[in-house]
């Protein structure tokens, strides 16, 4: 199992990092537009649905990236950013209010799955396209924040952790391991403020926006784990070996790429 994970990890780092550095603003688009259209694919059979109803969906979700990237070229290329930022806040809402609820009280989500998934995706591969723009480098360290937060969160629970975080959602996750992905995270950030991000805003007001990407990290892994389980899945799908599905790898992402975004959009990139 080690020897397939580290297999699939390689080939993956083989094909996306190329894309992310060498590829046009559009051709990255149309590629993020296919994970998002298997991203879909695994959404519907984690809220139950049969597998035509899943194909159309992945579809659908894939063919709504293809018609921005081709009708308005402007949302990829962040010319009219001003535009996106009510689907932003949506999704920030989402997470922030909703979420929470949602674990709480462990809604069943075959209900809404077609709204819900659109949230939880579509603003995903936008902020995939649309933070690209910072720089491919950007973007690559906006998302080892998660890999970051998720590695420390792992080995401060298996260290310290002795509070459950949610025991009937994700057994395995601890107040501990929270607490340590957090000061990862801080660390991070802060060596890379000066010298990726410009060193803009106060010392408080970047450490906040580390804590809140942290926390909605963690928000975005405990929603895809209770949905997991509500279907009675292991992992989303089996087309990564050793790794599950592409919402295993990117759980955390879809709720901390559209957060960031909708933070830029607000404080540095607004136009028109």
């Amino acid at each position: 199992m080690l020897k397939t994970r580290v297999v699939t990890a390689l080939v993956l780092l083989a094909v996306l990092l190329p894309a992310l550095f060498l590829l046009s603003q559009t051709h990255w688009a149309l590629l993020m537009a296919l994970v998002a259209a298997v991203a879909a694919w695994e959404w519907g059979g984690l809220v139950g649905w049969n597998g035509p109803r899943r194909i159309v969906y992945g579809l659908a979700m894939g063919g709504l990236a293809v018609g921005v990237v081709l009708g308005l070229p402007e949302w990829i290329e962040v010319t009219r950013t001003a535009d996106v930022l009510p689907l932003y806040g949506l999704a920030l809402a989402f997470w922030l209010v909703v979420v929470p609820l949602w674990l709480r009280y462990k809604w069943p989500g075959r209900g809404v799955g077609i709204p819900v998934g659109i949230l939880v995706i579509f603003p995903t591969w936008l902020a995939l396209v649309q933070l690209r723009i910072l720089g491919p480098a950007v973007l690559l360290a906006i998302l080892a924040v998660v890999w970051i937060a998720d590695i420390a969160a792992y080995f401060a629970g298996r260290t310290w952790g002795r509070r459950k975080l949610a025991p009937s959602v994700s057994p395995g996750k601890t107040w501990e391991g929270a607490y340590g992905a957090a000061v990862a995270v801080l660390i991070y950030g802060f060596s890379l403020r000066h010298g990726l991000f410009g060193g803009e805003g106060s010392p408080l007001a970047w450490g906040g926006v580390l804590l809140l990407v942290t926390a909605v990290s963690i928000l975005g892994d405990l929603y895809e784990s209770l949905l997991k389980r509500q279907a009675g899945l292991k992992d989303s799908s089996a087309i990564l070996p050793g790794h599950g599905g592409v919402l295993d790898r990117i759980d955390s992402l879809t709720s901390t790429l559209p957060t960031v975004a909708c933070l830029w959009l607000l404080y540095g990139g607004v136009k028109g």
